[in-house]
Parts: C-alpha cells; structure tokens; sequence
C-alpha cells in the first residue's frame, strides 16, 4: 500500500454516491415548499448530511451540509409568515447537527488513517520477519498465505521459512508458536533465526531438529514474557528436505506440528502421516526423544500443502472442524499454488462465516518438471 494514499481513504467515494444526498435535499425542498403551511418537512434535511457522512470524508459531509443549510434557509424565506419562529429554530437545529456530523466524520476519517497506517506497518513487520520465500527456489515453485484471526493485524505467532542447502538440497519449516501478540512474534522469529542459521550447515534433519531445540531453548529466556505470559513456551514445527530431483528421498520430521498433504499432478490427494512425532521445540523433551524422518512421495508435477492448526481447526458456525483432505479432493486437478491457496481461501471463509478463530499460514510447494524454475532459483540461494 502506498503511504501516499492514505491521507484520503474515506475522501476516495464514488462520484455518483453523492448525487442521492443532492437528490434528498431537493426532493424535501421542493415537498416542503408546495405542502400545506402546517406540514414542517424541512426538519428531514439533517438525512443528507447524515448520509453522507456514513460513507464520505468531513470535506464532502461539510459540502452536503451547506447545501441542506441553504435549502433549508430557502424554504424559510418562501414560507414567509408561517411558523417563522419555528423555522428559525428548525435551521438553528439543522447548523447544530450539521457542525456535529462533520466533526464525527473527521474523527472517523482520522482514525481510518491510523488504522491504515498500523495495517501498513503490520504488513511491512510480516515481509521482514517471515522473509516469504520468492515464486522459485531451486525446482520448487512456492506461494505462501497467511490468515489473522484480528481483523486490524498481519501478523501473529505462525511462521514459515524455505532456504537453498547445497548440494541441490531445499529446507523447509512451518511452525506455530504457542501464544498470541507480541510475545509470539518475538518467539517466531526465534525460531525462523536459528533455522536461517543453522538449516544450511546440519547433515540431516533430525540434526537440524536438535540445533534448533537447543538455539530456541537458549533464545527463549531472552524473548519469552514470562510475566505476561506465564505458561509453557514452545513452538510446534514440521521439517521438510527436498532434494532436487531423483537426488534423493524427500524427509520429513514433526516437532508436534500437523503433516502436510500431497497433491498428485491427477488431483489426487494424499494425507501424510508421521510415525514418530517429537515434542516441540523450547518443551525441553526433544533430548530425550529425539527426532524421527520419514519419507514422502513426492514427484514432479505434485504439490505440497503445509499449514498450520488455524487451517483445521476453523470452525463453521455449527462447530464443525474444516474437513481439509475432503474439501482439497473437490478443487480442479493441477492448480498452481497460487491458483490453489486462493481456492483454499475462499472455501476456508466460506465454511467459518469469514472469521478465525486462530491464525492460519499456508505454504503450496509444487515440484515442477526439471529445468522450468531454474532461471529464478539463483536469487533464491542467497535467502
């Protein structure tokens, strides 16, 4: 969004819309001028302005109620003799409401600005923390979305990261830390940190696992509020390592985090599954588990969905959890990612009433055909 344009938000109105306050004040004008001298109907005016203000800023509201001012000061001259005092009265009423409409527009209109200016920030705060990965990293074409439960925020606790390890070799992660506000997104770009650092230089992902427990766990002291936040810290999360081509298998390894779905170049689509599951990151418990990989079919052409408890546990208004495999299998076979997180959007809304009630991220990672990504993976290494 351009900071430029914030300025005249609530100013940016449709020219036709001001046309039906113009039509009111001439319309009561006029009945009020030809009705009988005992019928009072310019007291009706203080609709124009009220109109007006609902969807205009407190210049064109101030215009309205100029105009409606004059009119009503109109009828008064050519009724001359009846009801004087109270048609004083009447345009004495009319200036008052007038000013009053004007300044709770301005208010609005004021506040509206601020908003659009936290919304702006909170947008610019997600692309730095996340850092959403490009269109193409290496063969993957990727697209990321990411759903608030508040209206009035960008961002919250759910994170996810791609980097470039070579040889050939991508790491993914998607978590969500526990908590909401600005304690979770300290937590979360712990988290994103230390796999920054550390994704590239680790062997195997249930090494990587134990670096990032042991980086978090050390983190967590510095950036949990303890005293806001009482409770446990800990950041469920799911590791993916997808190495180019038939390079070798792709792995996967859950830190409490919900496996992602596969979904077949046919529109086939499959739910994984992990055998071993470890504790979360920061619980404290991961040491004494350890971390299990497994293996996941993935071939050219398939897509990966990774996302977030948000997604699954959105509710309908009748309490229903949102049936995720069974709502994918209906969409058109061979989406782009971007093609389906818009369709996975519109169909999560649809089912939740528009609103969340926990935040929800979503990452689409489509495999492509060998050497259609490879023009944009160059700048994707340096992530």
């Amino acid at each position: 969004m351009d900071l430029r344009r914030l300025d005249n938000l609530t100013e940016r109105t449709p020219p036709l819309a001001i046309v039906i306050p113009l039509a009111l004040v001439v319309l009561i004008t006029v009945a009020d001028a030809v009705s009988p001298s005992d019928v009072f109907l310019s007291p009706m005016l203080v609709v124009a302005p009220a109109l007006t203000a609902s969807f205009a800023g407190p210049w064109r509201t101030a215009a309205i109620a100029v105009v409606a001012v004059g009119a009503q000061a109109f009828v008064a001259f050519v009724t001359q003799g009846s009801g004087t005092v109270a048609r004083a009265w009447q345009l004495v009423a009319l200036i008052v409401l007038s000013v009053l409409l004007v300044f709770f527009s301005y208010i609005r209109d004021r506040r509206s600005r601020q908003l659009s200016r936290v919304r702006l920030v909170s947008e610019t705060a997600q692309r730095v923390l996340l850092r959403p990965p490009p269109q193409y990293v290496g063969p993957l074409r990727i697209a990321w979305l990411y759903l608030t439960a508040e209206d009035d925020t960008q961002i919250g606790g759910d994170l996810f990261a791609v980097t470039r390890r070579r040889p050939a070799t991508s790491r993914v992660i998607i978590g969500d830390v526990r908590g909401k506000g600005l304690p979770a997104i300290a937590e979360a770009s712990a988290v994103l940190g230390a796999f920054r650092e550390t994704a590239r230089f680790c062997d195997t992902l249930p090494e990587l696992a134990e670096a990032l427990e042991a980086r978090v766990s050390l983190d967590m002291d510095e950036v949990a509020e303890s005293q806001e936040d009482p409770g446990e810290h800990f950041t469920t999360a799911l590791l993916l390592e997808l190495p180019d081509g038939d390079s070798g298998p792709v792995l996967m390894a859950s830190c409490g985090h919900p496996a992602p779905l596969v979904i077949g170049s046919d529109g086939q689509v499959t739910a994984t599954s992990c055998t071993a599951p470890s504790p979360p990151l920061g619980s404290g418990f991961l040491p004494a588990v350890g971390v299990h990989a497994d293996e996941i079919s993935y071939g050219d052409g398939d897509t990966l969905l990774l996302y977030t408890d948000g997604l699954i546990e959105a509710r309908s208004r009748q309490g229903i959890f949102y049936p995720l495999v069974e709502r994918v299998a209906t969409f058109p076979p061979a989406l782009t990612p971007e093609a389906l997180l818009r369709h996975l959007r519109q169909d999560l809304l649809h089912h939740t009433g528009g609103r969340l009630s926990d935040d929800a991220a979503l990452l689409a990672i489509t495999r492509t055909v060998q050497g259609q990504g490879a023009g944009a993976s160059h700048g994707a290494d340096l992530m």
